[in-house]
């Protein structure tokens, strides 16, 4: 399915925001290549984004509307195969999406979600004591931006330690877009068995977490609301995205506050809020880059541009934020007093996350302990010694080396 000479998207993570800020002006959407010689229409425009997210005619259902993938012409070992293979609330399309999105709504109401506040609190503290006591140069994003939402999600699923890394394993080698088709499979096959096992579990052991109420539902005597594999890719796709998005939010929030001390100080004094904190780092550098994939269900008409029917479509959420059309000149920039914070990095349309409730929770108690813990710590390297995640798929780094000196006593 090769179409001639585009670009390439560079897998290795480097570079996004320098290429969508060069295709940007050559059309509403420009034509890349992803891994595997696929193209794909890749939008990196705040307004078309939008149009797109909110058409009718737009889905994310590859089994139902990417004729390459039905026809059998995506191989099963293609590198993001994990990503178009599955069927869940987030690739399902009209009234499966609607079904499927009241059934786990019910699991991110504002009640539900704020009485996760005290497991949040737990979690953070205990992370805040490890990290105290290694001292010195410490990976924040393995000791505290990864494991705060990973455990966090693993409970709320329903999931012990020992199945949250089970599935880790597999789900940390998603956004890999250079596995070979062996690898690839394997990835998509593994993560199912993980969530199969613990349906297994949930079963004959029901809870009170998601996982059991999924559970509930597909075995209702009233009749199955969700198939087989919609439990299984569902049970993940809430794990997935309720734990990585959140997960390279903090690493790039703290990137950004560790790289402009002086914001931290607005913060300190009262001149700016946590709030604006967190609504800045998202505009600005989107947990999400370009998360695959989207299909035209018919003909999508753009500004002189037409995305053919069964065409695919990659939305570049970390360009659009710094849409310079939308914040102007200085858009790139993170500036926490800026008074327009727009963005769409938890969606718009009919798939706006529905776990956005628990992301800003999670953010809102672990950026102002972390900063009230360790008041003094600074990064451990240099800015640009920060290596990307080797990946076009999520933006963040592999690692976040931080110094921390003297803490504050938990109890101060």
């Amino acid at each position: 399915m090769s179409e001639g000479r585009c670009p390439v998207l560079d897998s290795s993570g480097s570079g996004i925001h320098e290429l969508a800020t060069k295709l940007r002006d050559q059309g509403p959407a420009v034509k890349v290549e992803l891994p595997g010689g696929v193209w794909t229409w890749w939008v990196n425009r705040y307004d078309v984004a939008k149009q797109l997210l909110s058409d009718r005619n737009v889905t994310k259902s590859a089994h139902a509307h990417w004729p390459a993938f039905r026809e059998g012409k995506i191989p099963p070992g293609w590198q993001l195969i994990s990503w178009v293979a599955m069927d869940n609330v987030s690739t399902s399309y009209g009234a499966d999406h609607l079904r499927l999105r009241k059934l786990i709504g019910k699991a991110f109401t504002a009640r539900r979600v704020e009485e996760l506040r005290p497991r949040v609190t737990g979690i953070v503290n205990d992370l805040l004591d490890d990290i105290a006591a290694h001292g010195g140069v410490v990976d924040m994003r393995a000791m505290y931006c990864y494991p705060l939402p990973a455990r966090l999600m693993a409970g709320v699923i329903g999931m012990t330690e020992e199945q949250r890394k089970q599935t880790a394993a597999a789900m940390n080698r998603m956004a890999d877009v250079d596995v070979t088709p062996e690898q690839a499979a394997g990835i998509l096959a593994s993560w199912r068995a993980s969530i199969e096992a613990l349906i297994a579990d949930k079963r004959a052991n029901p809870a009170a977490d998601i996982a059991s109420d999924l559970i509930a539902a597909r075995d209702d005597e009233n009749g199955a609301k969700l198939s087989d594999q919609e439990l299984t890719d569902t049970t993940f796709a809430i794990l997935g995205a309720g734990s990585d998005t959140t997960i390279n939010f903090l690493d790039n929030a703290i990137t950004a506050l560790l790289t402009h001390p002086e914001q931290v100080a607005l913060v300190r004094t009262g001149k700016a809020t946590w709030s604006d904190v967190i609504e800045e780092t998202l505009r600005v550098e989107c947990p999400l880059a370009s998360l695959p994939l989207r299909f035209a269900v018919q003909d999508v008409h753009l500004d002189g541009l037409t995305i053919k029917q069964g065409e695919p479509i990659l939305i570049n959420y970390a360009a659009l934020g710094r849409d310079p059309k939308l914040h102007g000149e200085t858009a790139a920039e993170f500036d926490i007093t800026r008074p327009d914070k727009e963005h769409v990095s938890f969606g718009y349309g009919p798939h706006y996350c529905l776990g956005s409730g628990i992301a800003r929770l999670v953010a809102s108690i672990g950026l102002p302990a972390l900063f009230e813990r360790f008041p003094d710590m600074t990064l451990a390297v240099d800015r640009d010694q920060l290596r990307p995640l080797p990946t076009f798929i999520m933006n963040a780094h592999t690692t976040l080396p931080v110094r921390v000196t003297a803490a504050v006593p938990a109890t101060a």
